[in-house]
């Protein structure tokens, strides 16, 4: 690149300046890390837009790392966001508007510029295939007070959830490492997920028409389109990569169970793909589909995070209560089998189905005892079905 062009996107860009930084800190925008050193001081050249920061401190000897914390921005162009180590804490704290404002011009003046890292542009597409439906209003409403997202407040609110192995062993992991803070009560900070049931229920509604209500969550999703999207389909494409993003950047688990709500909301029904929703369904699968792509890319091994305890990977292990197997087994059916379809909604659920028998070894034959629904005695996600007698009657 040259110095020109360089300067320019110095100028135009926006700016993370972090100050008293810790050597050995991990600090991430996006789908890149820094591991910091004696001089590092953030990072510029940053496109304007939606961004994810996320940092976890170490030990002296950089061989153990605090749970991640991370936060959204939505930068502007030249925009300048300071943060400042509190070393009693642990973690960035925001200026004053006076002193942050000081700092900005310093940074506009590049008197910060030989100790800040430049944001790697070439990753920049593959991080807007992970957030395009993401805006400053998703992030808004969806932040928890404060806007920081980390797992260490997550204890008590993920208790009571049924858990995958890697789940399991990221809260074990938390509970040993010797930066495990108690939190009180009063600090715990969720963000604002909006609620999705895993089973409907409503009074009054016979059990055979609330079976087909669990069967097809078409209604269902009609229904919190309506109520917490105002009809916006776009907005709940963005809570879901909202929620991808805090589960694989900041590993967050309050995330993932709020991603694999919205994954079974989605992949359970079955008129609003063919019929409805068809246009929604194409953008989600895209989007699930660029997800899980990310997600499984072997190189990111390679990024020298994973052996330091913070990693941006899946494989398997997030996945062994198989509800995502028996979700898209289910989906690929209905849309490959289906006598009229929509055709870039089929070419996409081609492609997903593809990416998971490649990336994982799933197979997804047909196999199962009645009519293609499978599921075990404790599958949370499994549908509710309603068994008649003889007569007819429940």
């Amino acid at each position: 690149m040259d110095p020109d062009t360089a300067l320019g996107l110095v100028k135009h860009g926006a700016t993370l300046l972090v100050l008293d930084v810790p050597q050995n800190t991990l600090v991430g925008i996006d789908t890149q890390m820094f591991s910091t050193g004696p001089h590092f001081k953030g990072i510029k050249m940053i496109p304007p837009g939606v961004h994810f920061i996320y940092y976890s401190s170490s030990n002296r000897e950089g061989s153990e790392f605090s749970p991640i914390i991370g936060f959204f921005i939505d930068a502007s162009p030249s925009q300048v966001i300071v943060r400042k180590w509190d070393q009693k804490e642990e973690h960035f704290v925001k200026l004053c508007e006076e002193e942050e404002e000081r700092y900005s011009d310093a940074v506009r003046r590049l008197e910060f510029d030989k100790n800040l890292g430049p944001y790697t542009l070439t990753h920049y597409g593959e991080w807007k295939c992970l957030s395009n439906y993401i805006t400053k209003n998703t992030i808004q409403r969806i932040e928890p007070v404060g806007g920081e997202i980390t797992i260490a407040c997550e204890s008590e609110m993920v208790g009571s959830i049924p858990k995958t192995a890697m789940e399991k062993a990221m809260i074990e992991q938390l509970k040993n490492t010797k930066f495990s803070k108690p939190i009180e009560k009063s600090q715990k900070r969720g963000c604002y997920y909006t609620p999705i049931p895993r089973v409907v229920k409503h009074k009054g509604i016979h059990s055979e028409d609330l079976t087909i209500m669990n069967l097809d969550k078409t209604q269902l999703l009609e229904s919190i389109l309506t109520k917490a999207y105002e009809g916006d389909e776009d907005s709940l494409l963005g809570e879901l990569q909202f929620a991808f993003i805090a589960f694989l950047m900041g590993q967050s688990l309050e995330a993932f169970i709020q991603w694999k709500l919205l994954i079974g909301l989605l992949l359970g029904c079955t008129e609003a793909p063919l019929h409805t929703r068809s246009r929604l369904f194409t953008k989600f699968i895209q989007v699930l589909y660029y997800q899980l792509k990310y997600g499984f890319k072997t190189d990111l091994k390679d990024t020298g995070t994973a052996d330091k305890g913070v990693t941006a990977l899946l494989d398997e292990s997030w996945f062994s209560d198989s509800f995502l197997h028996r979700l898209c087994k289910d989906f690929f059916s209905l849309i490959l089998e289906a006598p009229v379809v929509d055709g870039d909604l089929l070419i996409w659920t081609r492609k997903l189905k593809e990416l998971l028998e490649d990336s994982l070894g799933w197979q997804f034959n047909e196999n199962s005892a009645v009519d293609g629904i499978y599921f075990e005695d404790d599958d949370e996600y499994a549908p509710v079905v309603e068994m008649l007698d003889d007569s007819g009657t429940a």
